[in-house]
């Protein structure tokens, strides 16, 4: 019996949703591994159902696809149960494509899309037989790489990747991949030396290896070795996102996934300057592809899919500068055949309005949009320049075309804030429902989503500590302690897996010892509400020796150099450390707060409980 023939009849059978293992999928290449040079596994460290959702996984998977030379195959983070069963049969972690071992790789790259994530990526390597810290790869061992928005503070992950891919990944990627196999197929040549070509030859390619560390302000701070490794890495750039095809043989899972839809980027950065957002500045400068491209991939994505939704992606997508022409098109052609257009999220300006109309609320009745904060001066703090006024315009006319569903983005433990702030959030909802039933005859579903600040690398917010855990618990029940009418929802992150989140964001490369103590100690799917142990965490932490609050809550200046400093954002420091200064200062102007978060002795917890993140 073979490997294939052993996990269908011996393994498969034993755990949930199989589906999600065997592959085999609507869309999925098929080549001959023999007839490649290179083979690239690209991973993502969260289940498939999740994985296959992402839209940037069925980009790289059609880009590296695309070269004919290269094989890029799939694995996803297995279910505990599949965990196990492939332990106590000694069995390797494999492709989804071939049944190939990840050890027998050339390139194993990792998706990090989310800091909680960091212990599936040690689960993947040690299930794919890879060794789980860099510096006990063999010659041979495939070269392990990383990319996504987590990486742009490398420091905490840094002991388990040899490389991390900042920036645009679609031309990056396989450019590193060539590199390594050219290298490494050169004789005498050893890892370790081919890991500092790799840092020499690419200016956007960060080697952890290459790189030592010292303590500044109780931080560990990276420096190059010598002069030969580049003190600042800088960001990939893709020029003209139209030179990179979107997919339009995307995959279809085999199994429910998250999203089940053709995901479609229109355009990629944004030309607000929120400060809080992290995508804004490393994603920049702001590109656009032109509709026609659009709707050629649109075309065949749903001709070669079967799906009945088109998503259109982006970070604004109410910026988008040929927005009601394509949505125009688009619908004139998916109309007839049952395909609905949907935005997953919308800034609020004066272009909503224009959103709202164009829209259909077939099958999806919801419209999405995130104000951040309730009130316009702590908006100024957080460089959300919006209005009360361009956002009611844009539910209005929402309401008019028939959508019964408001969904609100809103934070708490924002700098300065007050509590007007956070009782605000609530009345804006109330506001936004009346004015629902004024124009409908009823009240509208209004869900109020309330996430906890986490300070991220690479914004100008970085300088600012994080809110306590005894600000952000009080102030989610002074929030919750709101009479609430029955057609709003309240919602809220859960308080440890965020103070976690802000952990891996904020801190250096001593986190390595931690993230492998808590794996060690069972630590899987952290983002999951059902599988967070963060007692395991906080012990792991407390054991290591290591201090949540230098990390989380200590004050820091924008003179200090931080474990991410030797990262370039397109826009540079300057441009970080002029926005922190202007936040510090709307914060000195905010109005001060007429009321205390006081909750009362007959309090009763309202809304929801957090599910997944």
């Amino acid at each position: 019996m073979n490997y294939h023939e052993l996990l269908r009849h011996k393994i498969f059978p034993l755990v949930q949703t199989p589906g999600q293992y065997v592959g085999g999928e609507l869309n999925m290449v098929v080549k001959d591994p023999k007839e490649v040079r290179g083979r690239f596994c690209l991973s993502f460290p969260d289940t498939y159902t999740i994985g296959m959702s992402c839209h940037g996984i069925q980009v790289l998977y059609t880009v590296i696809n695309n070269d004919p030379e290269w094989y890029c195959e799939r694995v996803f983070a297995p279910l505990r149960d599949m965990e196990k069963l492939l332990t106590e049969n000694d069995l390797p972690l494999c492709s989804l494509e071939t049944t190939t071992p990840l050890c027998d790789f050339d390139v194993v790259g990792f998706s990090l899309q989310h800091e909680l994530a960091y212990s599936n990526v040690l689960t993947i390597l040690n299930l794919g037989r890879i060794p789980i810290l860099r510096w006990e790869r063999a010659e041979k061992a495939p070269l392990v790489i990383a990319g996504g928005p987590c990486v742009q503070n490398p420091e905490p992950i840094s002991d388990f990747i040899d490389a991390f891919v900042m920036g645009d990944g679609e031309e990056a990627d396989l450019a590193l991949a060539k590199a390594w196999l050219e290298f490494q197929s050169e004789p005498g040549a050893t890892r370790r030396e081919n890991l500092r070509r790799l840092a020499k030859k690419f200016p956007w390619v960060y080697v952890p290896d290459c790189y030592k560390t010292r303590v500044e302000n109780g931080l560990e701070i990276p420096f190059p070795e010598s002069d030969e490794i580049p003190a600042v890495i800088q960001q990939a750039r893709v020029e003209k996102l139209d030179a990179i095809p979107l997919p339009e043989k995307p995959i279809v899972p085999n199994v429910e996934a998250v999203q089940d839809r053709v995901s479609l980027e229109i355009m990629r950065g944004c030309p607000w300057r929120c400060r809080f957002c992290q995508s804004n500045p490393i994603r920049r400068p702001v590109r656009s592809r032109r509709p026609e491209s659009i709707m050629n991939a649109a075309r065949a994505a749903i001709e070669n899919t079967g799906h009945c939704e088109i998503s259109l992606l982006s970070l604004s997508t109410s910026d988008y500068p040929w927005f009601k022409q394509l949505s125009t098109e688009l619908r004139a052609e998916m109309d007839p055949k049952n395909v609905v257009i949907s935005v997953p999220s919308l800034r609020v300006n004066e272009h909503l309005a224009e959103v709202g109309e164009q829209l259909s609320t077939e099958r999806h009745s919801g419209l999405t949009i995130a104000p951040e904060a309730a009130r316009t001066d702590m908006r100024r703090v957080i460089g959300k320049r919006v209005t009360d006024e361009d956002l009611l315009a844009g539910c209005r006319i929402a309401f008019q075309n028939g959508f019964q569903r408001v969904k609100l983005y809103f934070m708490i433990g924002l700098p300065g804030e007050r509590p007007e702030d956070v009782d605000g959030m609530i009345d804006l909802a109330k506001t936004i429902g009346e004015l629902g039933k004024e124009v409908s005859g009823r009240y509208p579903t209004v869900v109020v989503s309330v996430s906890n600040l986490v300070p991220k690398p690479q914004t100008p917010l970085q300088w600012f500590p994080m809110a306590t855990r005894e600000y952000l618990t009080q102030a989610q029940r002074f929030l919750r302690c709101r009479k609430l009418p029955g057609w709003i929802s309240l919602k809220y992150h859960e308080l440890d897996g965020s103070l976690l989140e802000g952990v891996f964001c904020r801190g250096d490369r001593r986190l390595g010892k931690l993230i492998l103590r808590a794996w060690k100690n069972g630590a899987r799917f952290d983002s999951w509400v059902d599988q967070f142990d963060a007692k395991r965490w906080w012990d792991a932490l407390e054991e290591e020796g290591l201090d949540l609050n230098l990390y989380l809550h200590t004050p820091r200046t924008s003179e200090m150099c931080l474990p991410w400093s030797h990262i370039q954002i397109f826009q540079g420091i300057e441009y970080l450390k002029k926005e922190f200064a202007l936040a510090q200062e709307d914060v000195k102007n905010l109005e001060p707060s007429q009321k205390t978060m006081d909750v009362p002795d007959d309090w009763r917890p309202a809304g929801k409980r957090p599910k997944r993140k």
